[in-house]
């Protein structure tokens, strides 16, 4: 019986920890705008570890983002969802959510709002600040290369399906991240202009950067919701998510070795 009982707890001590996921909101502000993000992280792990900045699609700090947010907390990483609009603004119109995105695209408060998420996982005790990356969906996906473009300190960032705006002269030799950019092949929201802009842009730079194309692939591929919305060329695609999922995991445990 005492040896069964020693066996059983031998096996017992043995087995891998639980992920025990812990999250919680976190107000804070840029300027005098009051913005409330979304963290997450294991706390069944010990010690520091990398940490990853996450911006929302269009629509705003919604549960989307949170999944994702959760999905890298359960891979061992303290995850952050920043807020680009405001405390408690998001919308599931997508006359709003343009109008929200449109207040930012081509601001300088586009890198400034990003900045101000940056430092707030930066500064989470569980970080360690030299290793650190930033992953964007849609609009998130454009905010994170701005990021990058302005010469945040951060290891990686990694755009899913989003706009694809290009570095500007004054970004050359700014870039310290490496870059990937996670693609629909059938994206008509990106131009074979903007694409090309893209491309060429990041060529003079110098930077290390990929692109990968998935096939059969439109806007927004990595939401399950998508197809709900009702937009012409936006459709979630199973395949093509959990692909670049594992293309993100792939490229983190390069920059993060």
């Amino acid at each position: 019986m005492k040896k069964a009982l020693l066996i059983a707890w031998i096996l017992l001590i043995s087995l891998p920890a639980q992920a025990t996921i812990v999250s919680r909101s976190v107000e804070y502000k840029q300027g005098d705008t009051v913005l409330q993000g979304y963290l997450a992280h294991d706390d069944s792990k010990a010690g520091k570890r990398p940490g990853v900045l996450v911006v929302h699609e269009w629509w705003g700090l919604n549960d989307y983002v949170r999944s994702r947010v959760n999905k890298l907390a359960q891979l061992g990483y303290v995850a952050f969802a920043l807020d680009m609009y405001g405390k408690n603004v998001w919308t599931t119109d997508p006359t709003k959510a343009e109008e929200l995105m449109s207040h930012l695209m081509g601001s300088p408060l586009l890198r400034e709002r990003a900045n101000a998420g940056l430092e707030i996982l930066r500064k989470n005790q569980l970080v360690d600040p030299k290793r650190i990356a930033a992953i964007g969906y849609c609009f998130g996906g454009t905010t994170v290369l701005e990021l990058a473009y302005g010469g945040a300190n951060v290891a990686a960032v990694v755009s899913f399906h989003g706009g694809l705006t290009a570095p500007q002269p004054e970004d050359e030799g700014r870039i310290k991240a490496k870059v990937l950019v996670l693609h629909g092949a059938d994206d008509g929201f990106t131009s074979a202009d903007q694409i090309t802009a893209f491309q060429e842009g990041m060529r003079k730079t110098g930077a290390d950067w990929q692109m990968v194309y998935f096939g059969g692939t439109v806007h927004s591929f990595t939401n399950p919701g998508a197809d709900k919305v009702g937009i012409k060329g936006i459709a979630y695609n199973k395949k093509a998510d959990e692909r670049s999922w594992s293309y993100m995991q792939v490229f983190f445990k390069e920059i993060f070795k």
